[in-house]
């Protein structure tokens, strides 16, 4: 028996599987993972080799010994894992590990019917909002006029916006009167999967809104911008009316033209190794889900990857969708660098996403998206991450959404 089982990935038309010798080594970095976000929550010194202690170290002992024994697939991994984490515990631990599992394996999670896969929803508090007036009025007593609602972004979850004791929704909830709603949802699935879907949720919720609308906001985080492109994409086919409502759409650090990282194969290890409650999935390399290979070019829509092998080298998708049409549209973006312009900046931006990605910038001008230049920001000396609880995100945000909503119209252009 060797000392270290390596966790290995491989494709099996377009769903990831693991390789069978590859089920223990999971479990050392699941557990691993649990260890990181516990160490988080509770500021303490971690514990040897990453091992958790009292239950969670007693079940991960369980299912490494009895993946030795069977030699299991992922399967039979995620079948033994499943108990650890029971739907019913709504703990940030818990949902930061399944975000992060749906992140790297969503698809196959959702292709498999298995109960870790997310299933999409607006939740607020992390519980699902039922969509219907009475519904909303009692769990959102003080809904008003003003709606914001934040889109996260890849291995990440609606309860993640709370960072370092920040939150941009309740923030803005407490600054300008913002009723905040964030999405649930499996980031492993395509792009255009799930825009197709929220489109369908938007469309219910301005629907069955309890409050006359003054001012509808969608706040989207690094991949949660693109889904936002996406559902008003649907949404425009479908006929909904919800695009009608909408008066501004911020995107924080989103991959529009793409991430050059995912294209190197080392956008997940980077990701994963940047936010403490994931560092440990980096191992699995080159695993690859569906959603992260959308980010390689900022997929969008089905024909994107329909037919398609979407590991293969390609060209960038044809089709670019413009941003919509007197919706209020704002860029922020980070740069790890401290002054602009420096080698740093230029080549990695926030260390995941390229400044002129993020600010919709391309070399092709038929693909830049023409974001006015008072409605983008850059803020130096963070990452990624930074721009979710960074104070500077925050006064952009206060002063871009702090206004009255726009002139309503009785109907909006959309472009198919």
């Amino acid at each position: 028996m060797t000392s270290r089982v390596r966790s290995r990935a491989s494709d099996l038309r377009g769903a990831v599987r693991l390789a069978t010798d590859a089920t223990s080594g999971l479990t050392d970095l699941v557990e691993a993972m649990h260890e990181r976000i516990a160490r988080t929550v509770r500021r303490s010194a971690p514990t040897v080799a990453g091992r958790t202690g009292g239950i969670s170290g007693i079940v991960y002992k369980t299912i490494r010994g009895a993946t030795h024994v069977v030699g299991g697939s992922i399967d039979s991994l995620l079948a033994l894992l499943a108990p650890a984490l029971p739907a019913d515990d709504h703990s940030v631990e818990r949902e930061a590990v399944v975000a992060a599992l749906n992140g790297v394996l969503g698809d196959y999670l959702a292709a498999t019917a298995n109960p870790l896969a997310t299933r999409m929803a607006l939740r607020r508090d992390g519980r699902p909002l039922d969509l219907d007036t009475a519904a909303l009025s009692a769990r959102l007593p003080t809904a008003g006029r003003r709606l914001l609602v934040l889109v996260h972004g890849l291995c990440m979850s609606d309860v993640q916006w709370l960072r370092r004791g920040h939150d941009h929704g309740v923030a803005l909830a407490r600054d300008l009167g913002y009723t905040p709603v964030y999405l649930h949802y499996n980031s492993g699935l395509h792009i255009s999967i799930n825009g197709r879907e929220l489109a369908s949720l938007l469309e219910r919720l301005i629907g069955q809104w309890p409050a006359p609308l003054e001012r509808f906001v969608l706040l989207g985080h690094s991949m949660g911008g693109l889904l936002a492109r996406s559902a008003l994409h649907h949404a425009a086919h479908a006929g909904h009316r919800w695009p009608s409502r909408l008066d501004d759409l911020v995107f924080l650090a989103t991959p529009h033209a793409g991430a050059p990282l995912e294209r190197a194969g080392n956008w997940i290890d980077i990701l994963l190794g940047a936010t403490p409650y994931a560092a440990p999935l980096a191992r699995l390399g080159k695993l690859r889900s569906a959603g992260i290979t959308d980010l390689r070019d900022g997929s969008l829509v089905d024909e994107d990857w329909v037919g398609r092998d979407r590991f293969a080298p390609g060209e960038a998708p044809s089709r670019v969708l413009p941003l919509p049409h007197g919706v209020r549209c704002y860029a922020i973006a980070a740069s790890l660098g401290r002054e602009s312009g420096n080698l740093k900046e230029r080549l990695l931006g926030d260390g995941l996403v390229p400044l002129a990605s993020a600010l919709g910038r391309h070399s092709d001008p038929g693909r830049s998206l023409r974001i006015a230049e008072d409605r983008q920001w850059i803020g130096y000396g963070m990452n990624h991450l930074d721009l979710l609880d960074n104070a500077g995100v925050h006064a952009r945000l206060h002063q871009w959404l702090g206004g009255p909503g726009r002139t309503r119209r009785a109907q909006r252009p959309s472009s198919p």
